[in-house]
């Protein structure tokens, strides 16, 4: 398998996906709080899809 980079935009995404996911696990927020780890889980996981995807 080859990896590649992933687009700009994939990696903000992820980023961002991370990002709510760790201030929510931090931060009580309604609705958002209580999947804060698989919020984290998923913004590793399009990062991982941008690494792996050629063009994602």
């Amino acid at each position: 398998m080859k990896l590649s980079a992933p687009k700009q935009v994939t990696f903000w995404v992820a980023g961002v996906v991370g990002l709510v996911g760790l201030v929510a696990g931090l931060v009580p927020i309604p609705m958002v709080s209580p999947f804060a780890f698989w919020i984290v889980v998923i913004g590793f996981v399009i990062l991982a899809l941008g690494n792996m995807l050629e063009g994602l």
